[in-house]
């Protein structure tokens, strides 16, 4: 049984996001909670507390947000029937941030899946601001779709390292899942910079064909001036319908993923993207 997590601010970009969900999980038995968050405009406790007409404005947002939950709800269940599927509504007056963090502990949430369009008018930002922050936050894997983009079966998974990790079946037991159940081909590619991988690189990286041993893949050096650089290389290249990246503190992910213009790096996401928390 998966427990799956999809914030919706109830835009195209968020049920598209859905959508993939819906058909990634189609043979598994999953729970899918449908997350809005609100927070009026205006809001101050002490107001609220002594002006009965804001009582009902906060009672208002609750409402409109029950109800383009229950839309959504009947839009996906229309598109996509299935019976190995439940679907829960969740409304909260809270940060989308805190929330999130609340419902992966209390619910056991194997996977966050949401859109990742930009600003509005800022087609040169790689994610958008909430998008950002639940990634960096989050303690469960988060699945990032980009806006527009129609599902395809996952056949090829892209999975750049340095091999400076200590990886464990914490980080990638998912990865291992979704690989085996869509009988995906793993591309494990390293950037190449002149120098011989040192010993403990040499380690992990038998660790991970070992971990990998009964799933079909392979292993990749390319030489190239930066690893933003080497990933869009290698997509140019070989079909990829995943990218996949551990978030640690030691690897390059915060430096392509949080800078502003995707220009200043070469880099532009347009396959989902999976972010496994270290």
């Amino acid at each position: 049984m998966k427990n799956i997590l999809l914030p919706t601010d109830f835009s195209d970009n968020a049920y598209n996001a859905i959508k993939y969900a819906a058909e990634l999980f189609k043979n598994d038995e999953s729970t899918f909670y449908l997350l809005n968050t609100y927070i009026p405009v205006i809001y101050d406790a002490e107001y609220v507390l002594n002006s009965p007409s804001n009582l009902t404005l906060g009672m208002m947002y609750k409402e409109n947000s029950l109800k383009g939950l229950a839309k959504v709800e009947k839009k996906i269940k229309k598109a996509f029937p299935n019976s190995k599927h439940k679907w829960e509504l969740i409304s909260s007056f809270n940060m989308l941030n805190d929330e999130i963090k609340e419902q992966v502990s209390e619910k056991k949430i194997d996977l966050v899946v949401m859109g990742t369009k930009g600003a509005t008018g800022a087609e040169m930002i790689l994610f958008g601001t909430q998008t950002v922050h639940v990634i960096k936050k989050s303690t469960c894997p988060v699945l990032a779709i980009p806006s527009g983009y129609k599902f395809k079966n996952l056949k090829n998974i892209l999975f750049p390292t340095d091999y400076f990790l200590e990886f464990s079946d914490i980080h990638l037991k998912f990865l291992k899942s979704l690989s085996r159940k869509h009988a995906a081909k793993l591309h494990i590619l390293n950037v190449f910079f002149g120098i011989p991988l040192e010993p403990e690189q040499e380690k992990t990286k038998k660790l991970l064909a070992d971990y990998f041993k009964n799933i079909p893949h392979t292993f990749y050096s390319i030489e190239k001036g930066s690893v933003p650089e080497s990933i869009d290389d290698f997509k140019k290249n070989n079909p990829v319908d995943l990218l996949v990246m551990i978030n640690n503190k030691h690897s390059f992910f915060e430096n392509i993923l949080f800078r502003p213009v995707v220009d200043e790096i070469g880099f532009d996401v347009k396959i989902p993207f999976l972010v496994i928390p270290s």
